[in-house]
């Protein structure tokens, strides 16, 4: 049985116990990995997907992340220009072994889904739960969103807060006597 899967925007024809270079995965040696994107599964019959052949899974286990071989990028321009520049790098790999396709069933089998180096989805930081439940103080005329969070880090969230603030005595952040006039119409 054969499988073509896609991954790094190559596709891929596996079978079980085949060796594959392919772009870098976060995933470290010895891991399992589920390649989800199957385009077509055969063997005795033939199954091509509409993009994709539903439920079907490719699982590899990592080898080792190791570096492509060196390409070299010479550039040259001509004419009054004379310039010459060589530019190359490795490319970095992930060297998996291919252990089992599966023809369904692969939402089932508990193992983590393959991703690429730089397409695992980054956590945003967490806004302050004070900064969610307040007012937008960027409706006030002159304060941006640099100084809004500047206020909410100083621990004025609503408008009210801010209409108490005295702007000559108060330390947390810089406040302008507008704002405050303004805060107290809209508070």
């Amino acid at each position: 049985m054969f499988a073509v899967m896609k991954t790094g925007g190559k596709q891929y024809k596996v079978q079980a116990g085949d060796v594959l270079r392919v772009e870098k995965l976060a995933a470290d040696a010895g891991e399992t990995v589920q390649f989800n994107d199957i385009l077509m599964l055969g063997g005795d019959s033939v199954t091509v997907g509409a993009p994709l052949v539903a439920g079907a899974a490719v699982q590899a286990e990592v080898i080792d992340q190791i570096k492509g071989e060196k390409l070299i990028h010479f550039v040259k321009r001509r004419r009054k220009h004379s310039s010459q520049r060589t530019k190359g790098h490795r490319q970095q790999l992930t060297l998996l072994r291919i252990t089992e396709i599966l023809a369904d069933g692969a939402d089932k089998t508990g193992v983590k889904a393959a991703a690429g180096a730089g397409s695992a989805p980054k956590a945003k930081a967490a806004a302050p739960a004070a900064a969610t439940s307040g007012d937008d103080l960027t409706k006030i005329t002159g304060v941006g969103p640099a100084a809004a969070k500047k206020l909410n880090e100083a621990g004025i969230v609503t408008f009210a807060d801010l209409a108490k603030v005295d702007p000559e005595t108060f330390e947390g952040a810089k406040v302008k006597a507008e704002w405050v006039e303004q805060a107290k119409t809209l508070a």
